[in-house]
């Protein structure tokens, strides 16, 4: 396929993308349907129900990808009429080309544009969701820091944090750091944290506010008694998850956060020095 027409159809499916009210990203399917190179609407209906099929197939609910609408067209005498129309989702217009007839350029060219596209979207999303990740590890950090020096102002001595952590971890896990680590197969010089899904940090992060607020609050002055807090509130977390279907114990582990942070901080420099490297 020639650059040139490439550049063309890059350029006219881009023009026919519009946003709904939540910023979701669609086209319109009689507008996709000359761009795919398809003269008759009723030909490309059949297109359009294998791509639901395939869809609904691969366990996604048909009608958020493919709603039917209703639309104003102009008419030759200068009236107008109102016709059926789809809404189509990015996914929904890959799944179209997937389903449409190869030997038509149009169709070539849409099967990559569209796979490419959503390739991207998806990576963009893993990106953010890691980078979630390594922001709810620095906050926990952050917040059993601040716990730290919470202990030694009421205690006199931070020497408990360690202790008082690691019961708050039996109370959230129902087993023991230790127990943890080799479920996870974490170093022994490393965090369990380092290793924890998102969710487990933002727990731990929870219950470990919960008992900064309550320690300084009733101003619990002895390891017994911020233990019991801290246990108890690691509990709450863990009781809650639970009801939830979400088992602490049983989740598996997320990969090195500090290996995830390395790798965001590198595609940052890359992109730094090649504004365009993330498109590729």
């Amino acid at each position: 396929m020639k650059t040139e027409l490439v550049h063309s159809l890059t350029s006219t499916f881009e023009a026919h993308a519009q946003r709904a009210d939540n910023g979701i990203e669609f086209w319109l399917a009689r507008d996709i349907q000359h761009l795919l190179g398809y003269a008759k609407w009723e030909n490309f209906l059949n297109v359009v129900s294998r791509a639901k099929t395939a869809c609904d197939v691969s366990g996604y609910p048909v009608p958020d990808h493919f709603p039917d609408v209703r639309k104003m067209v102009d008419l030759g005498s200068g009236s107008q009429r109102d016709i059926d129309d789809i809404m189509l989702t990015r996914y929904a217009c890959y799944l179209i080309a997937q389903n449409g007839d190869p030997r038509k350029q149009e169709i070539a060219f849409a099967q990559t544009y569209f796979a490419v596209q959503t390739r991207k979207a998806e990576l963009i999303e893993q990106r953010l969701l890691e980078a979630e990740r390594v922001s709810a590890r620095k906050k926990l950090s952050e917040t059993e820091k601040e716990l730290s020096q919470v202990i030694f102002e009421q205690t006199g001595g931070n020497q408990d944090f360690a202790l008082i952590r690691s019961k708050g971890d039996h109370a959230l896990f129902g087993k023991s750091t230790q127990a943890m680590k080799s479920t996870w197969n974490v170093p022994d010089n490393r965090p369990l944290a380092d290793f924890a899904p998102t969710i487990i940090l933002k727990a731990k992060d929870f219950a470990t506010e919960i008992t900064i607020f309550n320690t300084r609050a009733h101003q619990l002055g002895t390891e017994r008694a911020i233990s019991s807090e801290h246990i108890t509130n690691n509990e709450a977390v863990r009781n809650t998850l639970l009801s939830r279907g979400i088992r602490p114990e049983a989740l598996p582990a997320a990969e090195d956060v500090k290996k995830v942070e390395r790798r965001l901080t590198s595609e940052d420099k890359k992109a730094l020095k090649n504004p365009g490297s993330l498109d590729a």
